[in-house]
């Protein structure tokens, strides 16, 4: 386990595109609501910009499924999966590969969830490592998001940021944690720890 305190800090993905009109999270879902935009376009929305979202391998979308079902073997009663579903962030809509979120009365049918629904976020890194690194990672912290997984399957390795910190000039993780095959992994939900899971159960 290799554990560092170095703020992690990204590339804003706005210094990228800086030329580019920014929508707000209200602007998006009016998009979709009258049909300009569809579940074809295949976007989402990250700090404001409609970003494609990437193409999907069999490595991704398998390591996804042995992950979810991993995890759903676990979670306590209160808690369920989403699977990239969107979740309703301040300046963002993302849709995570996974997000782990309290379970909802009306089963999100309503709403998307929000930051005060979420124990965790997880990303499958098989080709967008440096996009969930440098662009993901600065947004989820930005929302107070607890805790974010990123499974490096390139790299066999989970990293897990902890303690989101609002006081660098771009949103961070003050910690990064790696978890390498042969070691376990702590699934944490509300600062207690519910599981340790293998590494290698969450692999390809």
């Amino acid at each position: 386990m290799i554990k560092t305190t170095a703020p992690f800090i990204g590339i804003p993905l706005h210094g990228r595109v800086s030329s580019f009109r920014r929508f707000s999270v209200g602007e998006y879902q009016q998009l979709i609501d009258i049909g300009i935009l569809t579940e074809n376009d295949d976007l989402e929305l990250l700090d404001g910009h409609l970003v494609n979202k990437m193409s999907k391998n069999p490595a991704h979308d398998g390591t996804l499924n042995k992950v979810e079902k991993r995890l759903l073997k676990v979670l306590p009663e209160a808690w369920d999966t989403r699977n990239q579903s969107v979740l309703s962030l301040k300046t963002s809509q993302p849709e995570p590969d996974l997000a782990i979120v309290l379970v909802d009365p009306d089963n999100y049918t309503t709403r998307h969830p929000t930051p005060d629904d979420l124990g965790f976020v997880i990303e499958i890194a098989n080709s967008t490592l440096n996009t969930d690194r440098e662009d993901k990672s600065p947004i989820y912290a930005a929302a107070l998001i607890p805790i974010y997984w990123i499974i490096n399957v390139l790299d066999r390795q989970i990293e897990v940021y902890t303690d989101p910190d609002l006081t660098t000039p771009l949103p961070s993780y003050r910690t990064r944690t790696d978890y390498l095959p042969g070691q376990e992994i702590p699934l944490i939900l509300d600062g207690q720890t519910i599981a340790q899971i293998p590494v290698a159960d969450l692999l390809p």
